[in-house]
């Protein structure tokens, strides 16, 4: 990086204040010069650049963190730009609202994650923050406690399905459950590994509802209650060397609605419903899932 004027003097002698570096660096965060995820350059670089002590640098950090702009400050490696959470309230697609949330939540002591949904595909790629995180040495549960509801494979689902339907020959329906398995397999090992890797007390499980659920369905730690609805469409892909014509839905997609128990007495009735529908589904109609 280069020195310039602007960054450190105004007269030619002075130095800037760390909250003078902690507004330069804000604005090429918010100018997008610097991205959710990038590291800074080291203390000892950016003190190159603004001609100034670490330690205002580190100060500088500081500001920036009790702003919610960096994570990992204080640690050995550089910090990162943070990874900004939803706006209360605002629904985003679930490939992008779910992660932070999950990141939020992993940061107790003892997670609980419940999830009910068509399959463990986005639920498998949100978890990857939180585990960096924990890999990272930035966040350190003590257990996590998953339960997963997944459609069981003795049933028709109502999607995907075969344009045409082909009953219980339709190759729509074992590409469904090829990845429901493997995807369920990952989840699990990713967060099973963390027992040898860092000593949590990690529990998976799984169980086998007897129909298509409409909604995917995930409940944080008795705190929060996000939803999202699954939208079907027509569409084709390639599979096992056939063209499949399908009804089929792209969960990522899908908007996703944050209910929290501290935002009011109707956001708590949601999760409190919430909650009392998968504990009954999980104890009654549904049956043990094993993953071939």
């Amino acid at each position: 990086m280069v020195v310039t004027q602007e960054n450190v003097a105004v007269n030619g002698s002075r130095r800037l204040s760390p909250q003078e570096i902690a507004d330069i660096l804000r604005e090429r965060i918010n100018n997008g010069d610097l991205k959710a995820g990038d590291r800074l350059p080291t203390q000892a670089e950016l003190a190159d650049e603004f001609g100034v002590e670490r330690g205002a640098v580190r100060q500088a950090l500081r500001v920036l963190q009790e702003a919610g702009l960096l994570t990992n400050v204080s640690k050995g490696s550089p910090p990162r730009i943070a990874v900004p959470a939803p706006a209360l309230g605002e629904p985003q697609p679930t490939m992008v609202g779910l992660a932070p949330r999950l990141t939020e939540a992993f940061a107790v002591p003892n997670v609980r994650v419940d999830a009910a949904c068509l399959t463990a595909e986005t639920l498998m790629l949100a978890l990857g923050e939180p585990l960096r995180r924990i890999h990272a040495g930035e966040i350190r549960p003590e257990s996590i406690d998953v339960r997963l509801l997944l459609p069981s494979r003795e049933i028709n689902l109502a999607f995907p399905i075969s344009v045409e339907g082909r009953g219980d020959e339709d190759p729509v329906h074992q590409r469904w459950l090829e990845m429901r398995n493997a995807q369920g397999h990952v989840l699990r090992h990713n967060l099973q590994s963390l027992r040898s890797s860092h000593g949590v007390d990690v529990r998976v499980t799984f169980r086998a509802l007897p129909f298509t659920p409409p909604i995917k369905l995930y409940l944080l730690n008795g705190s929060e209650a996000l939803i999202a609805y699954y939208m079907i469409t027509k569409r084709e892909e390639e599979w096992d060397s056939e063209r499949l014509e399908m009804y089929d839905t792209l969960g990522g997609d899908s908007l996703l609605f944050s209910f929290e128990q501290r935002a009011g007495q109707r956001d708590a009735a949601f999760l409190e419903q919430s909650q009392k529908w998968f504990d009954a589904l999980w104890e009654t109609i549904t049956t043990d899932l094993t993953l071939s």
